[in-house]
């Protein structure tokens, strides 16, 4: 309606709220997902959630096999179903309702691609823009961007294609071109290999004598098949008598295509397929005995023709400001921020702009001190973590839900206030972000808080708390009673029993760095993110004879996985059923004789329904419990093999501790599930459906049989609540008064308040640390206060 004078009258504001603001709930209710029971739980949407308790108690469930899942499945559902047949399938989680969802953007701690060729730059945008600089204004001109790929081979060919065009076929000659960046000598890798020709095989012998001393390769199987009928060579003859023909085939030659008994096959000479099979994946992610055989055959030297640099010579004599990619890819990105600012390059300047706003934001999240061209696969949890969060900070997008899988992961104490304030950014540009966390540092900043328990696995999966900070600190929960917790400086430390001599370690930012070790003591290596604790364990320690790494590299499994398996656990019991039954152990395995012949030992039946979500079905012949009806008529001590495999880790080490079914090589095991703090799993729990604090407990666990005089851990806090910190230091002290000696790379200052001894990198990270500040007691370095780690453990024990 108008007035008189024709301008249009502003409406009264309506007290009622409109309907679109009346969604500002993310609701659940009857979540089952894994140890979940029926929980419904109300989620403010644009504001910072966090999500504790006790690691196992059905945290990760609830945000991400719930929440996060169900966000995912939904929006896959909007695209076609011509698209959808190339994605994933999500099913739907066992919950009855899920309301108010927004666009979830998970950033997990999954390591990045282990890839030999992926880098920091080439897990990220900003290889690419770096890589469009060069091709723009680099002089010489090389070519276009992938002209500077190290992951691009320059090839060129030239031949007749022939068409089809109105019915007639014309032949046309054609020719193409591709300059690409990779080095040929390393392809790419910028190191070369070189083998130890005596560790493939023993020359006296012959292929049928079992010559071949490399994992996997048996004369019984294919490989017998292919080298006895291949031609190229006498099998029966020691390979010390071959000619140089027949040597050169059997180590060298490409795949050529074969026929043996009239089944076509290929052959391939034994160093190309250990390069394809083993060489082309990240070491660190091959199994511990083809690990240890690469590590004996192989040894890795820079590539002689590209200097480690990746990159062709016409690629190198390109420069930007002086510079040409592989110098700026190897600076700290800190330095290369800086250095793309003082471009002075106006054809190019949106790129620019684009591209030092990247590289702030690396600054800006804690990881100025990495380059460009670190290997993805050597990044930490934390470091991939904060990596991928690099491209969310400057998107435009709002009401998205951003879910954080323990952001604070290998973050100092100094470091968390930086991680707290980039989670409030993202809230407050009118985000929901949700945090699975431990940290009290995070808990504290939280809007609203989420607390599950009470205990872990059939003990957890309820919702024991929800509401402010301050409500939780006078709540009666295990987080509540433990947000407040401070440990205390010991009395009295431990006195060292020698000394491990460490001198010149200068792999990446350590700068020539002489320390010793004390023996029979907890010590404890801290510092800044970046300072050079994980080099130094990596240059100085691993690898020492009777030295036990346990790093933070993730554990892979199927669902035929579980703790029983992984650990070495079922193979004792196995033959402990088939001594007590007078049968052959593979019946007792689910994946092999004794498996159910209906679902294959899986316990389901898996329905493909192509673009639906596949559908999982109890097996009807087994009803789930995955072995053959006459298997389970075999018992020990009263139980069959799947009633052993349904016990919970104490009931299990109850059960084979003592009586009839006692198993002394089993019971050791579970003891060590036990100590740390594993005791409420069931030992066949599928691996994926356990927690990364799980995950990382279970490593710790099959390590403490291993004999070694020093332990080394790389935070074994991760994934650890308050409570259970506790247990972890009991477990150390007992390692350590056992006669061994502990030393723990952490940032939980309960951890350094009770070490023995404490050796502090830093001042700072990158190439601001790399250098030894403080070597002492805890109470001395709290005393001084003359370090970051200092300033933070004084206020902690003040606290």
């Amino acid at each position: 309606m108008s007035t008189a004078s024709g301008r249009r009258r502003t409406p009264a504001p309506s007290s009622t709220p409109h309907a679109a603001d009346q969604h500002d709930l993310i609701t659940v209710r009857g979540a089952r997902v894994n140890n979940l029971k029926d929980v419904s739980v109300q989620i403010p949407k644009r504001r910072l959630t966090v999500f504790t308790g006790v690691s196992g108690s059905g945290k990760s469930s609830l945000v991400f096999g719930t929440i996060a899942a169900d966000s995912q499945r939904l929006i896959n559902e909007t695209y076609s179903a011509f698209v959808r047949g190339f994605m994933p399938t999500l099913a739907r989680p066992d919950v009855d309702v899920l309301d108010g969802l927004t666009t979830a953007i998970v950033v997990g701690q999954e390591r990045m691609g282990a890839d030999a060729r992926s880098t920091v730059g080439t897990a990220t945008d900003v290889n690419a823009m770096l890589r469009v600089l060069f091709s723009r204004v680099g002089t010489p001109y090389v070519g276009s961007p992938q002209a500077f790929s190290f992951n691009v081979a320059s090839m060129s060919g030239a031949g007749a294609v022939t068409m089809e065009r109105g019915g007639r076929t014309t032949k046309e000659r054609r020719s193409f071109s591709v300059t690409g960046g990779m080095c040929p000598r390393c392809e790419g890798r910028g190191s070369v290999t070189d083998f130890d020709l005596t560790q493939l095989y023993d020359a006296d012998r012959s292929l049928n004598e079992g010559a071949l001393v490399i994992p996997g390769y048996s004369m019984d199987g294919w490989y017998g098949r292919i080298f006895r009928g291949c031609g190229f060579f006498d099998p029966d003859k020691p390979i010390e008598k071959f000619t140089k023909r027949e040597l050169d085939a059997l180590l060298y030659k490409e795949a050529t295509r074969i026929k043996v008994d009239g089944i076509n096959l290929t052959y391939e000479g034994i160093i190309p397929k250990i390069r394809r099979s083993f060489l082309a994946k990240d070491i660190d992610t091959l199994q511990p005995h083809i690990r240890a055989f690469v590590e004996r055959v192989v040894t890795f030297s820079t590539c002689p023709d590209c200097g480690g640099t990746r990159l062709t010579k016409e690629v190198l004599a390109s420069t930007v400001g002086g510079l040409n990619i592989a110098e700026a890819s190897a600076m700290q990105i800190s330095d290369l921020a800086e250095w793309v600012r003082g471009l002075d390059e106006p054809t190019v300047a949106p790129l620019l702009q684009s591209l030092g706003e990247s590289l702030d934001s690396f600054v800006e999240i804690g990881l100025g001190y990495l380059s460009l061209d670190r290997p993805s696969g050597t990044l930490s949890g934390g470091e991939a973590q904060r990596v991928k969060m690099v491209r969310h900070l400057g998107s435009s997008l709002t009401d998205v839900t951003y879910v954080f899988d323990e952001p604070t992961i290998g973050l100092h104490p100094h470091d968390i206030q930086r991680m707290n304030e980039l989670l409030l950014r993202l809230r407050d540009k009118g985000n929901t972000v949700l945090v699975v966390e431990h940290k009290p540092e995070t808990i504290q900043i939280a809007d609203h808080v989420v607390d599950l328990g009470p205990g872990a696995g059939a003990a957890g999966g309820e919702v024991r708390f929800e509401g402010t900070v301050a409500q939780l600190r006078k709540a009666d929960t295990a987080t509540g009673r433990h947000l407040q917790d401070r440990a205390s400086l010991k009395e009295q430390v431990r006195a060292a029993t020698g000394a491990l001599e460490l001198r010149g370690a200068d792999l990446h930012n350590l700068q020539d760095v002489d320390v010793d070790v004390p023996l029979g003591v907890l010590v404890a290596l801290t510092g800044v993110a970046g300072s050079g604790k994980s080099s130094l364990v990596t240059a100085a320690l691993a690898g020492q004879d009777g030295v036990v790494t346990i790093d933070q590299s993730p554990i892979k499994g199927s669902r035929r996985s579980n703790p029983a398996t992984y650990t070495g656990l079922l193979d004792p019991i196995r033959k402990a059923f088939a001594k007590a039954n007078g049968v052959k152990p593979a019946l007792f395995s689910s994946n092999s004789d004794g498996a159910c012949p209906a679902c294959k030992g899986a316990g389901v039946i898996y329905t493909d329904l192509a673009i639906m979500a596949g559908v999982a079905t109890t097996c009807e012949v087994c009803e789930g419990r995955r072995f053959q009806t006459a298997v389970l008529e075999y018992r020990l001590g009263g139980r069959d093999i799947s009633e052993v495999l349904e016990m919970s880790v104490t009931d299990a080490e109850r059960f084979f501790g003592e009586g009839d079914a006692a198993v002394p090589a089993a019971h050791t095991i579970l003891e060590r599930l036990v100590d740390v703090g594993l005791g409420y799993l069931t030992i066949g729990q599928p691996l994926p459906t356990l927690s990364g604090g799980e995950r990382q407990r279970l490593k710790l666990a099959t390590h403490l049989g291993e004999k070694g005089g020093v332990f080394v851990l790389d935070e074994p806090t991760a994934g650890l609540h308050l409570a259970d910190v506790e247990r972890l230091l009991e477990l150390l002290d007992r390692l350590v008064d056992s006669g061994k000696t502990v030393v723990v790379v952490e940032h939980h200052q309960a951890v350094m308040a009770h070490a023995d001894w404490i050796v502090d990198l830093g001042p700072g990270a990158g190439h601001d640390g790399g250098r030894v500040v403080f070597e002492g007691t805890p109470a001395d370095l709290v005393g001084a206060r003359s370090t970051l780690t200092g300033e933070h453990l004084a206020e902690y024990v003040a606290g």
